[in-house]
């Protein structure tokens, strides 16, 4: 049986009014998912100067962008498409980063957490977030996902993926950490629910997952058991070994949104999905 988990079920669908919506970088794998969301949910996709909300998805996010690249793309395009819809009075929705908190904290992140980019891409997040409370009039809501998985999920969740599926040892077994992550679907959820409102917004699946679960997990969706041993967490990539845990509890109290999907349901989806391949 087909599973589906980017269509919303009907209960969680959350306005009766059909809203126009422009999305940016609709092409990607967050903008597939929110896409196809949007269409479920009922709204109609629109262009900028005859809608009632922006997504903006666009960016460049590979390591081999320049800096000019990442300005002129991550901050400008952002800038530019922002003024436009403020002019049609449409509000705006930002995906921005967890990664302009930084890589990792022993602590869980919050949005009022210190700014703290710490490789180039993150940084253009941070200078779009800043240039775009200054646009005149923008009504703004911006949401700082964390690592996003998902069918059509690509780099390292991809490889991770790949590897336990493999069968390939994988030297996690010691890692004693706490990292949040959240399935395409209901970040496209969440995307879809500030469609009418504003503010600041991290989102996750809710409780965070050390990087040995995770892969138990995978390896559970797979059908295959992940293949872990012992090694030196210290001598790991943080990415791996280190945590980055997100406290989403203002999104959750002040909109009432929850993910409407649970990890594991998230995982058999991507793991289905890779199995098609």
């Amino acid at each position: 049986m087909k599973l589906d988990f980017y269509n919303l079920p009907r209960e969680s669908q959350l306005f009766n009014r059909a809203v126009k919506v422009h999305v940016t970088g609709a092409g990607g794998f967050v903008g597939h998912a929110l896409t196809l969301a949007l269409r479920s949910a009922g709204h109609v996709e629109a262009g900028v100067d005859d809608c009632d909300a922006v997504v903006h998805l666009a960016a460049i996010a590979h390591r081999r962008a320049t800096p000019e690249e990442l300005r002129r793309v991550n901050v400008e395009l952002a800038v530019q498409t922002a003024k436009a819809a403020a002019g049609a009075g449409a509000r705006f929705v930002f995906v921005s980063s967890i990664k302009v908190h930084g890589e990792r904290g022993e602590r869980a992140l919050r949005e009022d957490s210190p700014i703290a980019p710490q490789d180039p891409y993150a940084d253009s997040k941070a200078r779009a977030e800043e240039a775009l409370r200054a646009v005149p009039g923008l009504r703004l809501a911006i949401v700082r996902p964390p690592l996003a998985y998902g069918p059509r999920v690509k780099a390292n969740f991809f490889a991770l993926l790949r590897a336990i599926a493999r069968g390939i040892p994988l030297p996690l077994a010691a890692v004693r950490n706490r990292r949040s992550m959240i399935y395409v679907g209901s970040l496209a959820d969440a995307i879809v629910r500030l469609l009418h409102h504003e503010g600041t917004y991290l989102v996750s699946d809710g409780e965070p997952c050390s990087t040995p679960e995770l892969c138990r997990r995978i390896g559970r969706a797979l059908g295959r058991p992940a293949r872990l041993f012992p090694f030196p967490a210290g001598l790991l990539p943080a990415k791996l070994a280190g945590s980055l845990e997100v406290d989403d509890r203002l999104i959750r109290e002040r909109l009432g949104w929850r993910p409407p999907y649970t990890m594991d349901e998230g995982l058999r989806a991507t793991a289905q999905w890779y199995r098609g391949l």
